[in-house]
């Protein structure tokens, strides 16, 4: 059983839900990045997610392409994020970690080189937003080798049949997008969120984090109502690009905002 199928199983046990913190590494600069991590994890993080800076972020909307733009300031490449991983690992040997990118750096790296090098960082799971599971069998054939889980998402439009090609082909958890279009739009409407749900349920048992929308300890409340884990992103990285000039300040704002969910969370 993997990291996050364990971290899972967990939970489940306890009957609580994954909270799922997204940040940008390197974001505002490389040094925060670990002691966020640490920080993230104290306020009740369940499974982080690091994004992997890239020039061209398609899916992402203006508030994580920002933070993408500040991490490459840096010239922070996927080498830099998976050495950020090993650092973690130090002292933290529990908590499941997921890098969330595009396939570019990916790709030119080699995928054997990559999974090889995340499996000895101490990763768990890859989210490649632009690589469709048709043509993953490559990149999830080096990854299933080294025990790393290959994690899909899901959309509002996603078909019955889609949904079984997908959850067939990922491990750890799937990840639903709970809105149309790019990170940080629009509003959730949850009653749409809990039907979809039990439509993938009805075809796959794998958990599910939802993400896009998770503003506030409301919402992520609301919504691990009906979800297995609740992902927060834009929220968080908006808050690290006002206090990206007092770097020193994230962590702890940062855990701020994330016992606020969890505390929601847990009381629901």
């Amino acid at each position: 059983m993997s990291r996050i199928a364990g971290h899972f199983a967990l939970l489940k046990q306890q009957g609580r839900k994954a909270l799922i913190p997204y940040v940008t590494a390197g974001d505002p600069a490389p040094s925060v990045i670990v002691p966020l991590m640490h920080a993230m994890v104290g306020a009740g993080a369940d499974i982080i997610e690091l994004g992997v800076p890239f020039s061209d972020p398609m899916a992402d909307g203006p508030v994580i392409a920002k933070a993408h733009e500040r991490a490459l300031k840096h010239n922070v490449s996927l080498r830099d994020v998976l050495g950020m991983v090993a650092e973690f690992r130090q002292s933290n040997t529990t908590t499941p970690v997921v890098l969330m990118g595009y396939l570019n750096p990916v790709e030119v790296m080699g995928y054997n080189t990559f999974a090889l090098a995340a499996a000895e960082a101490g990763l768990d799971g890859v989210l490649t937003v632009d690589l469709p599971p048709e043509e993953a069998d490559d990149l999830t054939r080096e990854l299933q080798a080294v025990g790393i889980d290959p994690i899909y998402l899901l959309a509002p439009t996603t078909t019955p049949e889609r949904i079984r090609l997908i959850t067939d082909s990922a491990s750890g958890y799937v990840y639903y997008v709970s809105l149309k279009g790019v990170t940080g739009a629009a509003t959730l409407d949850i009653p749409e969120v809990a039907s979809r749900l039990e439509t993938i349920r009805s075809i796959s048992d794998l958990p599910i984090g939802v993400g896009f929308g998770i503003k506030d300890a409301e919402t992520a409340a609301a919504v691990s109502a009906y979800a297995d884990g609740v992902v927060v992103g834009s929220a968080l990285v908006s808050r690290i690009g006002e206090l990206q000039n007092d770097p020193a300040a994230i962590p702890a704002a940062i855990a701020v905002i994330l016992q606020g969910m969890r505390h929601a969370m847990d009381r629901r």
